[in-house]
């Protein structure tokens, strides 16, 4: 079980850090120097490379839960309420993510391409409002699975 909880929060800790990254370093410090076509641009190619990891922390997250699951706690009947939030929390994640890569990501690429900058703008402005939520759930996710067993077991206790 060692192997599975280490890669599943490594995998946790890449994409809702990356995002936090982004949303609150990257995005201010890009703003504050360079001009709107330069920051499309940069969004692009950043974009570009921590999509990739995203999708290799779904992956892992996914793999590395439901084989805790399936493996360590026996099925859907041996995990707590906590595991399941998380499971749900991820899915709405996952889901959102895919979202942003196949509909305002892909746009705002083909805008940058075709150096239509107020288009490729709107989309960013779509990209970021979902990962803002992205990183709302995240961050409340990583509370969940940090507190929740111990939450838990308090209300057992009481």
């Amino acid at each position: 079980m060692a192997i599975s909880v280490t890669l599943h929060i490594l995998a946790a800790v890449i994409w809702v850090g990356g995002m936090f990254f982004a949303y609150l370093c990257l995005r201010p410090a890009a703003q504050a120097v360079l001009e709107p076509e330069q920051r499309l641009t940069l969004w692009v190619n950043t974009f570009d490379r921590f999509f990739v990891w995203v999708f290799i922390a779904i992956i892992v997250i996914l793999a590395s839960g439901y084989w805790m699951i399936f493996n360590e706690y026996g099925g859907f009947k041996g995990i707590g309420i906590n595991i399941e939030i998380m499971q749900v929390l991820g899915i709405i994640m996952m889901l959102i993510f895919a979202h942003v890569y196949f509909a305002p990501f892909k746009r705002l690429k083909r805008f940058v391409a075709a150096r239509d900058f107020p288009q490729a703008g709107k989309n960013l402005q779509q990209i970021r409002v979902l990962v803002a939520i992205n990183l709302v759930i995240g961050l409340a996710t990583i509370i969940v699975a940090a507190a929740g067993p111990h939450l838990l077991y308090s209300m057992d206790m009481n």
